[in-house]
């Protein structure tokens, strides 16, 4: 499709709809013209995070959102299946259940982590894979030792959530969380997450999800890729480092591709989604 014809397409009004496929409930939103886009959500967040970015690239092509099992409106992974590879087979389930092919893929944070499980999994062909602000490593030092049974002790207790959606009442709390990103969010997508977590099934699903995940067999299966991946890299994250990016295009300079975004915090899809669209189109055209 030439960039005139892609000027020219009239997106379709977004709508949103709940399905049930791999014995999961599922939230999806789908909006634009063109070809299929799936859009992944980092941890804590949900379909929603979208909405900005969603709202530019819909004229370019067709975007897939869904909030990942146990966040917002989806329903959680069984037990035995709550791992980064559960986690991409669900999601997998749920792509052919829609009969859904996606020309790429955009994962925010720990929803790049999904993408390329998925790519590896052989649950992608073909598809062009762009992460934002990718967690694809482990932490590092002391956080890589602590996080991981520190988050699984508290995916255990069942007070945690609630002592956790209690605390987002504060709306200062939830803005000290938010600035800890190195993002700048309007008061209307702060309250967004803040509406997130109060859910207490939410923050137990983000929980689950912290504390199921093995970052070092994704990291080990990496050159495994055989295909480009594009990493959007803002220069403020607070929450993945930039040098993580940098890492990886060091270990594998012919598949790994740097974009880097200026200014921008781990929220930039959120905090300028003009900027990071003009950045992603170019990656997404057919």
């Amino acid at each position: 499709m030439s960039q005139a014809a892609i000027g020219r397409a009239h997106p379709s009004a977004p709508h949103e709809e709940r399905i049930e496929a791999g014995g999961l409930h599922w939230q999806l939103r789908r909006q634009g013209h063109g070809p299929l886009v799936l859009l992944l959500h980092g941890t804590g967040a949900s379909l929603h995070s979208w909405q900005g970015l969603a709202a530019e690239l819909q004229h370019h092509c067709s975007l897939l959102s869904v909030d990942l099992p146990g966040h917002a409106r989806s329903g959680p992974l069984p037990v035995r299946q709550r791992s980064l590879p559960g986690m991409a087979q669900a999601l997998a389930e749920l792509l052919q259940a829609v009969q859904a092919r996606p020309h790429a893929v955009i994962g925010h944070s720990a929803g790049a982590a999904v993408m390329v499980q998925l790519a590896l999994d052989g649950h992608l062909p073909g598809a062009r894979l762009i992460g934002l602000n990718a967690a694809l490593l482990p932490f590092e030092g002391w956080a890589g030792f602590l996080f991981p049974p520190l988050a699984r002790l508290m995916a255990l207790n069942p007070v945690v959530p609630w002592l956790a959606a209690w605390r987002a009442q504060d709306p200062a709390a939830v803005r000290r969380l938010i600035a800890a990103t190195g993002s700048r969010l309007a008061d209307d997508e702060v309250a967004h997450y803040a509406a997130l977590l109060r859910q207490p099934s939410h923050v137990a699903g983000v929980l689950s999800m912290m504390a199921s995940w093995d970052l070092n067999a994704l990291q080990a299966a990496l050159p495994r890729l055989q295909r480009p991946l594009h990493l959007l890299v803002a220069t403020r994250d607070g929450t993945v480092p930039p040098a993580q990016a940098e890492r990886l295009a060091a270990r594998w300079p012919q598949g790994v591709h740097l974009h880097r975004l200026p200014g921008l915090g781990h929220l930039a899809h959120e905090e300028a989604p003009a900027r990071v669209a003009a950045a992603l189109v170019p990656l997404l055209a057919p």
